[in-house]
């Protein structure tokens, strides 16, 4: 994150590389935690399109019609 801004700020000849090493540098560090982070208590399997939500989708859907 430093070195994006002063890639922005101070005009060095490779200014450009700052700014974008450092958007690799959080994409690479900071997505990974903020996922970690909001997935750590949750069941995937919960999210997954298996037979068994396919079924409670559609009988969700039918009770919205009715």
């Amino acid at each position: 994150m430093i070195s994006m801004f002063t890639g922005l700020i101070v005009d060095f000849p490779y200014s450009k590389k700052l700014v974008g090493f450092g958007v690799i540098g959080l994409c690479a560090v900071v997505f990974p935690l903020f996922s970690y982070y909001r997935w750590k208590d949750k069941k995937v399997a919960d999210y997954m399109l298996t037979q068994e939500n396919l079924d409670k989708m559609r009988e969700f859907n039918d009770s919205k019609k009715s």
